[in-house]
């Protein structure tokens, strides 16, 4: 590997991960040269894509054409401009909404990158796209001030979850996850609890924080299909029920018992639902979302510190993809350095 190539992550087929060396891309009219200094793995759109396991006919498989190229959440510096950019462009740190991959270099336009505001480390910017991801989610469903909200699931994206709905005011706010590990990465605020299914009955402690009522949102962030039913037990009457992860799989689903006769209202959220544009109705576009996740970051109001677990070396990523593989509960933020 020489010094002037560019690196990047690759999976050529399921469950492998290699390091492989590409030409530093060459810039076009209105494009700008990123290098990178930090990426973070997404833990679950990456892990479900490089395990192969999902549906042969699904989204999932249309999108996972190996050899893949993963990541979406790249902080880099702009070391040069193609024409009819401003030179200014040059020496800016930013965030790429997308096309930013685990590699050296990316090229990207003005138009996809945000700037990251001074004061910001590397490290808690990579957070950009889960955030904005969850925040969109939480904007989705609606959740508003004292409202009951529970969280299935607590990787990267319930975590940001919980924490944005006690910005928004909910309470409580109920996250439930079957690794006691996750559920320790839970913010210490008032109004928000941990419960794992697995060691104590879950309906009787939820009831017993909701003064035996049900909730007003639920949010599916395990991503696992055979538990989506069970989670709409705990939902009230004319409920949101908001559907943040991508789930790898089909769900048995009966829409009398489950939609029709509550009257449930569900809710997909995928990053892709937000506006090309800012309108009057809905100005919360990526580039808001980012922006507002770097100032709640820079005042203090989100902690994303608590939630990085593993740091290393670009040149780690094999051995970091294969405990992730082996057990992502264990982790939460994983940062390669470039």
């Amino acid at each position: 590997m020489c010094e002037d190539g560019n690196i990047t992550v690759v999976f050529p087929e399921p469950r492998k991960v290699v390091l492989e060396e590409y030409p530093i891309p060459q810039i076009k009219r209105g494009e700008v040269l990123i290098k990178t200094r930090r990426t973070l793995i997404s833990t679950g759109t990456e892990l479900t894509i490089l395990s192969g396991e999902f549906p042969p006919n699904s989204v999932w498989a249309r999108l996972s054409k190996f050899p893949f190229i993963p990541g979406y959440s790249n902080i880099g510096e702009i070391v040069d401009v193609g024409e009819d950019v401003e030179k200014r462009w040059i020496g800016k740190k930013v965030a790429t909404y997308r096309g930013g991959y685990h590699a050296q270099y990316i090229v990207s336009t003005p138009d996809n990158c945000c700037i990251v505001p001074e004061g910001i480390l590397d490290d808690y910017a990579t957070f950009f796209a889960l955030a904005r991801t969850a925040m969109n989610g939480v904007r989705k469903g609606k959740v508003w001030w004292g409202e009951k909200v529970a969280i299935y699931g607590l990787g990267i994206l319930g975590q940001l979850t919980a924490r944005f709905c006690h910005i928004a005011g909910a309470r409580p706010i109920v996250c439930i996850d079957i690794s006691d590990k996750r559920l320790k990465y839970l913010p210490n605020l008032p109004g928000i609890a941990g419960i794992n299914p697995r060691k104590e009955e879950s309906i009787g402690s939820i009831k017993k924080l909701t003064r035996n009522s049900l909730f007003d949102v639920v949010f599916e962030v395990t991503g696992n299909p055979d538990i989506i039913s069970q989670e709409l037990e705990i939902l009230k009457p004319q409920g949101r029920f908001v559907v943040l992860s991508s789930p790898r799989g089909k769900t048995l689903f009966d829409f009398h018992d489950l939609c029709n006769w509550p009257s449930y209202i569900i809710i997909g959220a995928h990053n892709s639902s937000h506006p090309q544009v800012e309108t009057p109705d809905d100005p919360w576009t990526e580039k808001r979302h980012t922006e507002l996740f770097f100032d709640l970051t820079a005042n203090g109001e989100l902690d994303v510190e608590s939630l990085i677990t593993h740091r290393g070396s670009y040149k780690k990523a094999p051995e970091l993809y294969k405990m992730l593989l082996e057990d992502r509960s264990q982790a939460l933020g994983v940062i390669l350095e470039w």
